[in-house]
């Protein structure tokens, strides 16, 4: 349950925070606290309600899958076989590495992929260990050309605080 401040679900303290974190996550309670010029306890009680309630998710450092070797990046749509359901294409996916994330959709497919490979035959390779499991029939691929707008969420927080 998401707990409204003045009928939104964030402050302007809350969205400093989190973008201070997300700009520095290593920053710590303590400097945190004097930046923002609120008390060390003020700090800690909004980060362990802001993770309590899903909002941040985490504090672990962004990865650049192009960094790591692997620096094409395809999106992949499936259509499932209804039968066998989502979870269990779901735990099938999850096996693979290169499956950065992927979502249940609406339209002609079922779930839709972001997935990273080391080249073009390599996306091949990635796309038949998503394929060989029996209850999807069919995929779709899209080879991302260039990142134009990277994963960001700050705008969002920034909006959500207004």
């Amino acid at each position: 349950m998401n707990r409204l401040t003045n009928g939104r679900a964030l402050d302007d303290l809350d969205a400093q925070l989190i973008a201070l974190f997300a700009a520095e996550p290593r920053i710590g309670v303590l400097e945190a606290s004097r930046r923002l010029a609120v008390a060390r306890g003020t700090v800690q009680a909004r980060l362990d309600k802001l993770v309590a309630r899903g909002v941040i998710r985490g504090f672990g450092p962004e990865i650049a899958p192009a960094a790591l070797g692997f620096t094409v990046t395809a999106f992949v749509t499936l259509e499932i076989r209804q039968s066998r359901g989502h979870d269990q294409v779901a735990a099938h996916l999850a096996d693979i590495p290169e499956l950065l994330e992927a979502h249940t959709i609406t339209g002609t497919g079922d779930l839709l992929c972001r997935i990273v490979a080391r080249s073009n035959a390599d996306l091949q390779r990635v796309i038949d260990l998503i394929v060989s499991y029996d209850g999807i029939e069919r995929a779709s691929t899209i080879i991302a050309l260039s990142e134009q707008i990277p994963y960001r969420v700050l705008p969002l927080v920034s909006a959500a605080a207004e």
